[in-house]
């Protein structure tokens, strides 16, 4: 809940007002509103300068994020076309997997719209540069809190590219230590989806760099 946030609208299919009452007793100055299904996601949308969409199923052992596409695909182009017809200025921050198809459905959509501003329209890959700054931490023993590791392409599997040569700051790997470094990053997804027996993809991890994502785009007064 960051003091940026004056209004926070949560919208799901069901079983959002749970969520509401519970975030409603952090203290800070967001109000929190709630809607369900369908019949309420124009109103959640209204004056809304910033949307941010991890709608969609999770992934489950022995699945690629490529196997979500038919599923989450059409939720996404669904929320987007809503958000094109109530607040076609907002930012919009897709988590929804997998991110490098659904971003793609979504610019598709804003166009067809007429309303499509690439610089308002992201794919929310930050949890790769979470993960490959903690994991370069921990291989060289730095403080974490210095450590930035920029991570480009896409979010799944080979398409994740981390850059260790830029490493911030400047820290030398050899070959053995560059290449299991960037297979534990662009498998880390798979990790946490097999230690979780079934039982889900990356939540918490995904939620907080979501928040450092999204909070950054947000504007200081």
């Amino acid at each position: 809940m960051s003091p940026l946030v004056s209004d926070l609208h949560l919208y799901d299919i069901a079983n959002v007002k749970g969520v509401a009452a519970d975030l409603s007793h952090c203290n800070t100055p967001s109000q929190v509103l709630d809607f369900t299904g369908a019949s309420e996601l124009a109103n959640c949308l209204k004056g809304v300068n910033v949307v941010v969409i991890p709608a969609g199923v999770p992934r489950k052992p022995g699945m690629t994020r490529d196997d979500l596409f038919n599923i989450n695909a059409n939720i996404v182009k669904t929320l987007v076309e809503a958000v094109a017809d109530n607040c076609p200025d907002a930012f919009i921050h897709i988590i929804s997997n997998p991110v490098n198809s659904t971003v793609p459905i979504a610019a598709e959509v804003l166009k067809q719209k007429g309303v499509y501003d690439p610089k308002k329209l992201f794919g929310v890959t930050t949890l790769d540069v979470v993960r490959a700054n903690t994991f370069v931490a921990q291989k060289k023993n730095l403080k974490l809190i210095d450590v930035d590791v920029p991570v480009v392409g896409g979010h799944a599997g080979i398409t994740i590219l981390p850059l260790l040569s830029k490493t911030k700051p400047s820290v030398s790997f050899t070959d053995e230590e560059v290449h299991e470094l960037t297979v534990r990053i662009q498998n880390a997804g798979t990790e946490v989806v097999e230690a979780k027996a079934g039982a889900g993809s990356a939540t918490l991890s995904m939620a907080y760099a979501a928040a450092r994502f999204v909070e950054s785009s947000l504007p200081r007064s």
